[in-house]
């Protein structure tokens, strides 16, 4: 047993609903074989367990993983392309990238890749868009398994209005689903999402294979976009002819609690409606929402109607992997909805980046805080010496604070270590095994 000596924060209980945060100053958390079985003060906790071996972490402050529930494996070399809206992002920059993964060679490299980026950025759970080719959805599922990321994934299918060679037709959409998730479904933390691309690039028939691929892999989840651009918006009502964008979906099952969808930045309340009835969730995409000017997220529509709400980086409209600078434009967007904005404090950020995406990812038993009964699924957020989150966390004023501080001024740099299921995957020297960390002291 390996017991663990920090400053910590979380949010157990949702700060949306009267939750707060959660701060130990020295805090104890006794981890055995990945799982947290007790945390109190460190020195309580000590006293029941003279024999743990003790990791002394100090000068930074610990965190749960990172739950990004929205961001795409193809799309990492092309992050910082800007100017352009949604439909000519995709195809100018997004779309032509992806067809690269065709070469089995090219997906293994940006697989390998992207899994890194996650980590290095303190996400240790991640809902991803696959790939449109089958062998590259392999690469990534083989990349994670072997990083030990929380991924759920899958082949994206579409049979219109993108480049020929990323159609599919419904037939082969739901083999080739089907096969990757015999192959990774319920595999260690592996989990298989069917994954149309939207449904503008998706006719009913398709939708309709993805819908019966849903209910023929049990536990499997579902998600694609929905709202992101009122010219895409307009473009889906012409092509399906009646009811919504989300209607789309529904009207072949893939609407219900294992479903997330990405950005919903204009939504009709109806929608918000039916989306809280079928308890789905929504990723929140706040980075990628200005950069294609998309539009700003009504956070106050989706709270008032009770739809749950995560982050999603969206890498490559995104602007990196970092979810502590999703949390921090997730704020800044708010500040500039004036009457239609909900204030969000740090703790609110810290429940979108963790617990928030744990409980749309059907993972809140396990990960998303730092309680006893969880994986040891956490980051240790240490900034160098004279750097501006150094000095701030040094100057600051309490733990609400703090906390804000890091979601302002913290980059992956300043992600010191990674760890999931209690092993270090990410950061420092000794990434992989303990034996980098600094033990403390006996007694």
């Amino acid at each position: 047993m390996i017991l663990y000596r920090t400053q910590v924060l979380d949010t157990p209980d949702d700060p949306f609903r009267g939750g707060g945060l959660r701060h130990d100053a020295d805090a104890g958390i006794l981890v055995d074989h990945g799982l947290i079985v007790e945390r109190g003060p460190f020195a309580r906790v000590r006293s029941r367990h003279p024999a743990a071996r003790v990791v002394g972490l100090d000068g930074g402050l610990l965190l749960p993983g990172l739950v990004d529930t929205h961001v795409h494996y193809p799309q990492i070399r092309v992050i910082g392309a800007l100017g352009m809206p949604l439909l000519e992002w995709l195809e100018r920059c997004a779309l032509p990238e992806e067809a690269r993964l065709a070469e089995v060679s090219y997906a293994r490299t940006v697989a390998d890749e992207f899994v890194t980026s996650l980590l290095a950025a303190g996400t240790t759970t991640a809902l991803v868009f696959g790939s449109h080719f089958a062998p590259a959805v392999d690469e990534l599922f083989a990349a994670a398994a072997h990083s030990g990321l929380r991924i759920t994934s899958g082949l994206i299918v579409a049979d219109r209005m993108l480049r020929p060679d990323l159609h599919t037709t419904a037939r082969r959409g739901y083999d080739e689903g089907l096969a990757l998730a015999q192959r990774w479904h319920g595999k260690g933390r592996s989990r298989y999402a069917v994954t149309p691309r939207f449904a503008l690039s998706c006719t009913d028939e398709l939708l309709a294979s993805c819908g019966q691929l849903h209910r023929d892999v049990p536990g499997s989840w579902f998600t694609s976009h929905l709202n992101e651009n009122l010219i895409e918006i307009r473009t889906v009502e012409q092509l399906f002819g009646d009811g919504s964008y989300l209607d789309c979906y529904d009207r072949h099952g893939l609407v219900g609690p294992r479903s997330v969808f990405a950005h919903n930045v204009h939504p009709t309340d109806a929608e918000l409606k039916r989306l809280a009835q079928a308890h789905s969730s929504v990723a929140h995409c706040p980075t990628s929402n200005a950069a294609l000017g998309s539009g700003l997220f009504p956070l106050n529509r989706h709270l008032q109607h009770g739809v749950a709400v995560a982050l999603g980086c969206d890498v490559g409209a995104g602007t990196g992997f970092s979810l502590l600078k999703e949390g921090l434009q997730a704020y800044l967007l708010q500040r500039v909805r004036a009457e239609q904005s909900v204030v969000l404090g740090p703790a609110h950020l810290l429940h979108l980046a963790t617990a928030a995406g744990a409980q749309a990812l059907g993972l809140r038993d396990q990960v998303g805080d730092l309680g006893v009964g969880r994986r040891f699924d956490a980051i240790w957020v240490r900034p160098g010496a004279g750097t501006p989150l150094d000095i701030g966390l040094r100057h600051a004023d309490g733990a609400e604070d703090a906390l804000a501080k890091v979601f302002t001024l913290a980059t992956p740099h300043d992600v010191a270590r990674v760890w999931i299921d209690g092993v270090p995957v990410a950061g420092g020297a000794a990434a992989g095994d303990l034996s980098g960390d600094r033990l403390g002291a006996a007694g």
